[in-house]
């Protein structure tokens, strides 16, 4: 990057006040550079969205009721289609623009404006299509994917059932090949069979990829997926098919959930995904992945693209609503300060700034984070399966960073909303329909609990492969082996963290709180000890009778919960490390420090309990801690606008009456 020259607002000193802020619509020089380091290498792919797409493009009014923001986000997914947004990820020879990388910073931007078009788009383009491209052959992708893409065939993700939502192998639903007819029909055996929540169900799909247990001459080959129309080209339930609209929701109304049964519905052989397992011409299964087990979890596997969307989309979610409530802070005064007869900004206050400035820190790790993952989501795309262990260390990260991106999400937007007062009450202000939208992402794509614990499960085992057929005492049996074997796994930044490290040591004592090295040292330290003793239990818990293995191992999963956090804390430090590592400008380089430094202790800080328990820190250096987020959060007080410009998404976008 060239060196940006810096409004001279932006390097005013602590105790100083802030220069004006730049027009409604500008950007600052700084907030420009910090925009182009967060968005890394995806920056012109977001800038075409930021310089292309204007807020009637992507902003709904909060005020619709159901069928006005269900026709809006229909009308808008197609438009920005035709103009040829969100075909990324596609192949380029059927019309795809963009590889699967740019599909979820796609999805970043579109979450900066309305949630509910970005899932509707989620829904039809990265699920429904999502299944075809990956889980279908050649056929399939002729078929549908043109179709696909400018939603003429608009379809569904048919995976959750009323009876099972995180543990599909459990499905109900069956999908059995009758070789008289050469034939698969589709059913719902039973009440809790039927598919529910299903978005673009109740009103727009004609299609649905359906999940299921394929059954062929009597045997059960697991799960697997099949194309089945549900609607008519006038929008009439097809034969056999019973569709129910969930209606009104807490979050998401341009979004038309529904339920899906299906009554012996018959559909060509052909219609089955096949690219993993199907029936040949002889009516005989047949996969080239012999163990059930493998052959669902590679399915799964290939689909982890909507679990790392997800996971942005909250964190964009969040950067709207700090950007909203960051703004507001500079503008709302409260208060008239002693002998001076001004009244004071509501973000000169200590308590606000802790409410926001430890947040914009967070998401801007978390933006960096998120670049690595999309980086390492291409990665394995481009493998096309000739990695195994790449593509399981990406499900586990994306498990992750889901869990931990969408749980923060749904905090930070409701400080946000607290943080603007009664203003962030009101809807035109454009924070209570954020939080409403951004509720259900902690649930949907995997609930936050069961993928932490899928996690902490890969940290223990390795990789998900080798837990294949384990019950779970085999389960913690095997994890007494992996006492003392855990290696961390560096990020890309492990020739700079080894350095800093190294440095960490010869640092005087007083100088540690800002030192990279030394925050390094806590987060592995964190990480491995907790690990380690989560392994010693499940050791413990594998020496239990058949009986009471159930009951010991269940004692075990909130520690899970805290070995999976410990690793994401970890992961997302050392990433962040790396964004700013590939900063050239000195200038935004320095900002980018100070907002690393603050989102380690402020880490530190959520974790102190545990770091004075385990005698990492003194009760000294823990109240030190406390107080450098203090500093830290009113020295950036002071760059709060280029802070939130560097978020990413334009003014106008944010559809906040306060702000205008």
């Amino acid at each position: 990057m060239t060196t940006t020259t810096h409004d001279a607002h932006t390097d005013t000193p602590a105790g100083r006040a802030p220069a004006p802020r730049p027009a409604a619509g500008r950007v600052s020089p700084t907030g420009e550079a910090l925009r182009r380091a967060l968005d890394g290498r995806y920056h012109d792919l977001k800038q075409r969205w930021r310089d292309t797409i204007s807020a009637a493009d992507v902003v709904r009014d909060p005020t619709w009721d159901l069928e006005t923001a269900r026709e809006w986000a229909l009308a808008q997914m197609v438009s920005l289609v035709e103009r040829g947004h969100l075909v990324a990820g596609f192949p380029a020879a059927l019309g795809g623009i963009g590889n699967q990388a740019d599909s979820v910073a796609q999805f970043e931007m579109l979450a900066l404006g309305d949630l509910s078009l970005t899932i509707k788009s989620g829904v039809q383009h990265g699920l429904f299509g999502g299944a075809i491209n990956n889980l279908g052959t050649q056929w399939h992708h002729e078929t549908y994917l043109p179709g696909t893409m400018d939603c003429s065939i608009t379809g569904c993700f048919a995976m959750t059932e009323l009876g099972h939502g995180s543990d599909v192998q459990s499905l109900e639903t069956t999908i059995t090949y009758l070789p008289d007819t050469d034939e698969f029909e589709v059913d719902s055996p039973t009440p809790t069979a039927r598919k529910a929540y299903i978005g673009n169900a109740a009103k727009d799909g004609k299609w649905a990829a359906v999940f299921g247990q394929l059954l062929v001459a009597g045997e059960n080959q697991g799960v697997h997926v099949a194309m089945v129309r549900i609607r008519e080209e006038d929008l009439t339930p097809a034969a056999g098919v019973t569709i129910g609209d969930q209606g009104h929701k807490g979050g998401l109304l341009g979004v038309d959930n529904g339920t899906l049964a299906f009554d012996h519905v018959r559909i060509p052989r052909r219609q089955l995904l096949n690219r993993y397992g199907g029936v040949n011409d002889e009516g005989v299964y047949e996969s080239a992945i012999a163990s059930k087990n493998a052959r669902f979890f590679t399915m799964l596997g290939t689909l982890v693209r909507g679990r790392i969307c997800v996971g942005g989309g909250a964190a964009s979610a969040a950067r709207k609503a700090l950007s909203i409530a960051t703004r507001y802070a500079t503008k709302r005064t409260q208060f008239r300060a002693p002998g001076l007869g001004e009244e004071i900004r509501l973000l000169d206050y200590q308590t606000h700034q802790r409410k926001l400035l430890p947040n914009i820190a967070k998401a801007y790790a978390y933006g960096f984070a998120m670049n690595e993952l999309m980086d390492q989501l291409q990665r394995v795309t481009d493998a096309a399966g000739s990695d195994p262990k790449a593509s399981r260390e990406l499900e586990s990260r994306a498990a992750a960073m889901k869990a931990v991106l969408t749980r923060w999400a749904n905090d930070t937007i409701q400080v946000c909303r607290e943080a603007c007062g009664g203003a962030g009450y009101m809807s035109e202000n454009g924070l209570t329909m954020l939080r409403q939208d951004a509720d259900v992402f902690a649930t949907f794509e995997g609930d936050n609990t069961v993928l932490l614990q899928l996690v902490a499960k890969s940290l223990l085992q390795g990789y998900k492969q080798t837990w294949g057929d384990m019950d779970l005492r085999g389960t913690a049996q095997a994890t007494a082996r992996m006492v003392g074997e855990t290696v961390l796994e560096r990020t890309t930044a492990r020739a700079v963290i080894d350095r800093l490290v190294a440095s960490a040591a010869r640092r005087p004592e007083s100088a540690q709180l800002t030192s990279r090295g030394w925050h390094v040292q806590m987060f592995e330290d964190r990480e491995r000890h907790t690990l380690e003793g989560l392994a010693k239990r499940m050791r413990a818990a594998g020496k239990a009778s058949t009986e009471d293995s159930f009951t010991a191992i269940n004692a075990c999963q909130e520690h899970m919960l805290a070995a999976a956090r410990a690793h994401t804390d970890r992961v997302v430090l050392e990433a962040f490390i790396a964004g700013i590592e590939a900063v050239g400008d000195p200038y935004v380089k320095s900002v980018l420090i100070q907002v690393c430094d603050l989102y380690a202790l402020t880490v530190l800080e959520e974790n102190k309990g545990w770091l004075l328990e385990h005698e990492r820190i003194d009760s000294t250096r823990a109240k030190a801690i406390s107080q450098q987020v203090l500093d830290l959060s009113a020295r950036l007080s002071h760059q709060a606008i280029p802070l939130v410009e560097g978020l990413g998404a334009n003014e106008e976008w944010l559809n906040s009456a306060i702000l205008r």
